[in-house]
Order: structure tokens, then C-alpha cells, then sequence
């Protein structure tokens, strides 16, 4: 069991250093299509990428036994509900920076952190002491790991980040849920297409409806070129491939094995990996608070795992 909880750890370690990264990915692709059009790409790239090797494994994951599964309607359900929480966790986020700070944004969503165990209560699972120790570390961590922030104003780019906070923390929770039913990585297929296909139709529903402008050029027939798909060909290509058919796949496949809340804690080291990103990519100078930040989320993290670290000290002090 230790070794699953370990490896479950160190995979969503690297979908949070993925997740982190793509926020540089993001800024960049976002100076030549808007935010739906961003994301119905991407999705719908890193669900086109895992059909092979969903139809590479067909008889494999056929055997799995799942009465639910075999009959698809668990799957199809499964994949429907957490596409649709997966769009809107993605969306409000987006949204909500055209009003707020990426400072503010940062902050607010990492609240999910401490959403999730909150949910876990009202579902009648058990959160131990010290995954809420570490859920509140990391939260005061990602506060000085983004410098600080300012809510003397709040707008309502600062509501719908919030609110696709407890939209981050529902998907935990289903993921968590739906993983033990059924295929892994088909259940990530199905949520990225279902993703992408919605924030497709939001893209034209935006174009049709001359939306705000602040959005960006979103995809339509007559201010759409190809060209744009172009220029933000390597944000695109990392969003798709690495931050969703990799990172997010993972996520679900490490879940398996890491209950809901001990995930949240670690998926929010993303915001120490965006600020490392900055730093090394867009030339950002660190805040004053940044080290203590990293430290404290570290610290965080690791009171997640103080059952599985007391318990290996313990068998080598019997040894």
C-alpha cells in the first residue's frame, strides 16, 4: 500500500510541475486566440491523443470486471459530469483574469485547497489532522509564494476565480470518485472531448453574440484565420499534449491510490512551479516571501504523508 501511496505522490507531483509550467504556455497562446478557442484545442488535442492507446488496450481494460463499465452508462456518465465540472473550473478561472490580478487569481483558486476536504465531510469521508494541517500550510504557502494579495476591492473577476475554486475541488472529488468504477484513461479521454467540445461551442456562441471584447478573437468564421492556430502553435502543443493529455491523465490514474484531499494539497505545488517558470522563462524577479512560500508548501505536503513517514520509521527501528 505504501509503495501505490508513493507512487500516486510522485505522479502527481509531476502533473502539478506540468500544470505549473503551462501557466507561461497559457500567456503566450493567449496573445493570439482567446480563451475558449485556448481551450477547445487543447482538450480536444490531448482527447484525440489518448484514442490509441485506449483502442491499444481495448482488451485489456474489457477484462476489468465492472459491471458499470461494461455496460457504458457508468463511463458515459462519468465522463460527461467531469467534462462538464473540468469546463467550468477552466472557464471561470479564465474568465475571472480579465478582471482580476494574475496575483489575486492565483490565490483564490488555490483556495480549492482547502474546499476539498470541507466537501469530503459532507460526502462522509474521514480527512485526518494532518491533511488539514497540510492543506492549511500550503494555502499560507501559495500566499507568499504569489507575493501577497490585495482584496481591499472585491470585482467580479475575483467571484467567478472563487467560483471555479469550488469547481477545481468538485473535480477532485469526482475524479476520486469515478476512477474506482471505471477506466482510467478512458474516463480522461471523455472528460478532455466533452471539455473541448463545450468550450467550442462557448467560442462561437461568443463570436456570434459580439461578446466582450476583452475575451480576445475567439473562433468564427469571419475574424478566425488559420494562421492564428499558427502562432500559437507551441502554447497550444504543451496545453494539449503535456498540461492536458499528460498531466491531467495522470491526475486521474494517481488518484486511484491518493485519497481526495492528500491530491488537492499536492496538485496546489502548481503555483510554486508557474512561479518557477516565470522566473526562468519570462526573466520575473521573486518576491521577498517566495522561499518561505516554497518551504511552507513543502511543509505542507509533507504533513499529508506524517502516517506513512512515522510508519516506515517505525518498521526500521523493529528492523
Amino acid at each position: 500500500m505504501d509503495k501505490r501511496v508513493i507512487r500516486a505522490d510522485i505522479l502527481l507531483g509531476l502533473t502539478a510541475c506540468i500544470w505549473g509550467f503551462a501557466f507561461t504556455a497559457q500567456r503566450a497562446g493567449m496573445a493570439y486566440i482567446g480563451p475558449f478557442t485556448f481551450n477547445s484545442v487543447r482538450f480536444l488535442l490531448g482527447g484525440v491523443l489518448l484514442v490509441p492507446f485506449i483502442l491499444l488496450n481495448n482488451k485489456k481494460t474489457s477484462k476489468t470486471g465492472h459491471k458499470d463499465e461494461k455496460s457504458g452508462r457508468f463511463l458515459i456518465f462519468s465522463m460527461a459530469a467531469a467534462g462538464i465540472c473540468l469546463f467550468a473550473a477552466a472557464s471561470l478561472q479564465q474568465a475571472g483574469l480579465v478582471w482580476t490580478t494574475a496575483g489575486n487569481s492565483g490565490f483564490l483558486t488555490g483556495i480549492y485547497v482547502v474546499i476539498v476536504p470541507v466537501f469530503g465531510i459532507f460526502m462522509g469521508r474521514k480527512t485526518g489532522p494532518q491533511t488539514w494541517a497540510g492543506a492549511l500550510l500550503a494555502l499560507a504557502g501559495l500566499f507568499f509564494v504569489i507575493g501577497g494579495v490585495n482584496l481591499e476591492t472585491v470585482n467580479r473577476g475575483d467571484i467567478l476565480t472563487i467560483a471555479s475554486g469550488v469547481f477545481w475541488a468538485l473535480h477532485v472529488i469526482l475524479i476520486d470518485t469515478f476512477v474506482q468504477k471505471t477506466d482510467a484513461v478512458k474516463l480522461a479521454c471523455g472528460q478532455f472531448i466533452v471539455c473541448g467540445l463545450l468550450s467550442l461551442a462557448f467560442a462561437l456562441a461568443n463570436f456570434s453574440a459580439g461578446l466582450d471584447p476583452k475575451f480576445g478573437a475567439e473562433l468564427g468564421a469571419l475574424n478566425f484565420h488559420i494562421s492564428m492556430l499558427f502562432d500559437a502553435a507551441i502554447p497550444l502543443l504543451y496545453g494539449g499534449v503535456l498540461s492536458v493529455g499528460v498531466a491531467y491523465t495522470l491526475q486521474v490514474i494517481a488518484q486511484r491510490d491518493a485519497p481526495p484531499a492528500h491530491a488537492a494539497v499536492i496538485l496546489c505545488m502548481e503555483s510554486v512551479f508557474a512561479a518557477i517558470g516565470g522566473i526562468l522563462l519570462l526573466s520575473e524577479k521573486p518576491g521577498s516571501g517566495i522561499l518561505l512560500g516554497f518551504l511552507l508548501m513543502l511543509a505542507g505536503m509533507l504533513a499529508t504523508q506524517w502516517d506513512v513517514i512515522m510508519k516506515r520509521t517505525l518498521q526500521k527501528q523493529k528492523a
